[in-house]
């Protein structure tokens, strides 16, 4: 397995794979890897020649009071699984290799916002978009990997590579769960022991909610309404939003008939977690 920590170094490396006919599968995360982006490894694996991960804590995708200087690292581990789980490259560049300078152009989005995570994290999504555009043009990768927890950034990515032509091919990993169906999630590491026992409510008020549409409900607000006041009972976090949508464009819709996503997210002490579901619904 293969290191590289530079912007000139991952260029050559990938102009000469690309040369050599391989194809690239790409896992971009932020480190502390879990299960959940080993899985994400496991499907690149299968279909990729050369599976290139990246680790790199965004700056820019936090906002002032986020948890930026919190968020878990452990560079020697994620080295190590990433090479058990047979990672081909692994990218680590550092703040100043990616960002040598300000930023002189910005990223904006104008659809799928304004919802979930965007609402109270303003800029968050810009520094996904900014950073993932760097690094799709840095690897050129044939297949990228995302998890479905994060589901309103991979309907962003989707957009992304959609309307900017990446000849990049989106890959949608179901979420991987503890035992007790809380999501995997390097920040989970940050709860106390009580607040971990709670955490395993998020999920349980997403199958809450599916069970309510399953058996016939169909207007979104009696959804939320019912998720919120269990939660409420469950969790001593602070419920940041608890919305339902439709999927993936994030649009509000007055009746459930379609592709549609519940998420939710609670603030803990030191973190925040989120969780979603996405089902259809015939009408």
């Amino acid at each position: 397995m293969e290191i590289i920590r530079t912007v000139t170094g991952i260029q050559t490396k990938m102009k000469y794979l690309k040369q050599a006919g391989k194809s690239i599968g790409y896992v971009p995360t932020m480190g502390y890897l879990h299960d959940g982006h080993l899985a994400l490894v496991k499907e690149a694996r299968k279909e990729a020649d050369i599976v290139v991960l990246s680790i790199f804590v965004n700056p820019l995708q936090f906002g002032e009071n986020e948890d930026f200087d919190q968020y878990p690292r452990d560079e020697e581990k994620d080295r190590s699984l990433a090479k058990e789980h047979g990672v081909d490259l692994v990218f680590i560049p550092d703040v100043k290799e990616m960002y040598p300078s300000p930023m002189g152009i910005t990223m904006s989005i104008n659809k799928r916002v304004g919802v979930l995570c965007d609402r109270t994290r303003p800029g968050h999504f810009q520094g996904v978009l900014t950073v993932l555009t760097k690094l799709f043009h840095l690897i050129q990768p044939d297949y990228s990997y995302f998890g479905m927890k994060d589901a309103q950034q991979m309907a962003i990515v989707d957009l992304l590579i959609t309307e900017l032509n990446f000849p990049v091919q989106l890959r949608m990993v179901p979420t991987v769960r503890e035992p007790d169906g809380l999501a995997k999630s390097s920040r989970n590491v940050n709860l106390s022991d009580s607040e971990r026992k709670e955490a395993s409510h998020l999920y349980q008020a997403l199958k809450l909610a599916e069970q309510k549409i399953i058996d016939g409900e169909k207007r979104p607000v009696k959804i939320v309404e019912e998720v919120k006041t269990y939660l409420n009972k469950k969790v001593s976090g602070r419920i940041d939003y608890i919305e339902l949508l439709s999927f993936p464009n994030l649009t509000e819709i007055e009746t459930i008939h379609q592709q549609i996503i519940i998420a939710l997210a609670v603030q803990f002490k030191k973190t925040r977690l989120i969780d979603n579901h996405i089902l259809t619904v015939k009408s």
